[in-house]
């Protein structure tokens, strides 16, 4: 039996496990109920200075089941998928649902939206490896890098994983789906030094597919550079100047974005975007595109954990705002419908009108390059926006040197609307698909 026949047998398995549960439900006094069962078994391994650091074999499973009664609510979970520990667990959430308060807003979600036959998005895609191959890729990566260049004088290791498992999700209106999925990720981190100073950084790939992932050298030689590069930073002087966050950090805009326009915050009036639709949130060249079935995408669901059908949708269009995310909590207490984003989005695809990285630096001129973010302080009720940075500052479209110990900080909502460039230069690593990004102004706080 191969990898596809086995998991496909758990997933029936499980279903029949899953079907007994809301029956069980039922039969305990409920009137609907929804149980989401999910499973994952792989490998971890991490090393540091050629030695074998970690090796971690993962099996977990979990369920989680929620019961409605008389507009009363009851969860409970579990790690034990015994056949006791679940009814033990149905009968906790039914007993819970008896003292919690009347919200004529919960309850499954409405079975016209719900994903009776989900498409398959190729996701799962095993790899037989042992666990000597897996410590030889992270070992690769490493000595990669620590052998690149002279200033590389240690390691904070590297790491590789590979998983695979299932998601199963019921409920009382008679959806029963389920789907397999994989991923494979590698990451190295290298500390690098110049006199007194040291400076670290990192580099990874993940993929759904580990053919699909960047080579172990690659990897280690990624982490070398970026540690390097960032010898011998300076401070900059307090001042007001364009900004480019590259790729990677750029995701971290957008993710606040998603926090204003999701509906916990929006029914809770604690989000600067409210009654947005239709309004302008972002520069006019600018359009945010949701697209859940992408083939072997990180972020692709045919349904999201309330079992809504997810479908293609556009978010931002020429920088004006299409829709909310919601759930279907969050949308009968806005009077909306639920947008198939309970637990998350799904493949967003931010438009560009800018080039490359080079050309986005050419665009850039003289400014700040954002590489790292640390801190939280975002405000989403306001939009207020104040988070520690480093990277480097670029001076006639070059990097002149790196930069390190400062603040940029303004308010989202001119942030967005002062993006003046979006780059061609996609980090696909993540549930946001974004190049570079150029905003026009903003302050950067240093010495």
């Amino acid at each position: 039996m191969d990898k596809a026949e086995s998991i496909n047998d758990a997933i029936g398995h499980v279903k029949n496990s899953v079907a007994q549960v809301l029956e069980l439900a039922k039969k305990l006094g409920a009137d609907d109920a929804e149980v989401s069962i999910s499973k994952q078994q792989g490998l971890s391994v991490s090393t540091r200075l050629g030695e074998v650091d970690t090796v971690e074999f993962t099996n977990d499973g979990a369920l989680g089941i929620t019961v409605y009664k008389d507009g009363r609510k009851g969860s409970a979970s579990t790690a034990d998928l015994s056949e006791t520990a679940l009814q033990q667990s149905v009968q906790a959430a039914v007993n819970i649902a008896k003292y919690t308060s009347v919200d004529p807003c919960s309850g499954l979600a409405d079975k016209e939206l719900l994903a009776f036959t989900p498409q398959d998005l190729d996701l799962f895609h095993p790899q037989q490896l042992s666990t000597e191959q897996a410590i030889a890729i992270a070992i690769e990566a490493e000595s990669s890098a620590l052998s690149y260049d002279a200033k590389i004088t240690n390691s904070d290791g590297a790491n590789f994983a590979s998983y695979e498992g299932f998601k199963v999700y019921g409920n009382s209106h008679g959806q029963l789906v389920g789907y397999p999925s994989t991923r494979h990720s590698l990451s190295c981190m290298m500390i690098a030094s110049s006199g007194e100073d040291m400076q670290r950084d990192y580099s990874y790939t993940v993929s759904r597919e580990f053919a699909q992932l960047q080579s172990a050298k690659q990897v280690g030689i990624e982490s070398a550079t970026a540690a390097i590069a960032r010898l011998n930073s300076q401070k900059l002087k307090t001042q007001k100047v364009p900004v480019m966050f590259r790729a990677d950090v750029a995701n971290s805009l957008f993710g606040h974005f998603i926090a204003a326009i999701s509906g916990g915050n929006l029914y809770r009036n604690s989000s600067f975007l409210l009654d947005a639709i239709g309004k302008p949130v972002f520069s006019s060249h600018l359009s945010i595109s949701e697209r859940p079935h992408v083939l072997r995408a990180l972020a692709s669901s045919s349904f999201d954990a309330e079992g809504v059908a997810t479908h293609d949708k556009e978010i931002i269009t020429d920088g004006l705002l299409q829709t909310y995310l919601l759930t279907s909590y969050s949308a009968r207490k806005l009077g909306l419908t639920s947008t198939g984003n309970a637990g998350g989005i799904h493949n967003w695809q931010i438009s560009a009108n800018g080039g490359d990285f080079e050309a986005m630096l050419k665009t850039l001129g003289t400014g700040l390059l954002v590489t790292e973010m640390m801190g939280q302080g975002v405000n989403v009720v306001n939009g207020d926006y104040s988070r520690g940075a480093a990277g480097f500052w670029v001076e006639n479209g070059e990097i002149a040197y790196p930069v390190s110990e400062i603040t940029i900080a303004g308010n989202l909502k001119d942030i967005f609307k002062s993006i003046v460039a979006t780059g061609n230069d996609f980090d696909t690593r993540g549930s946001i698909l974004t190049g570079s990004i150029i905003v026009e102004e903003m302050q950067v706080s240093g010495q």
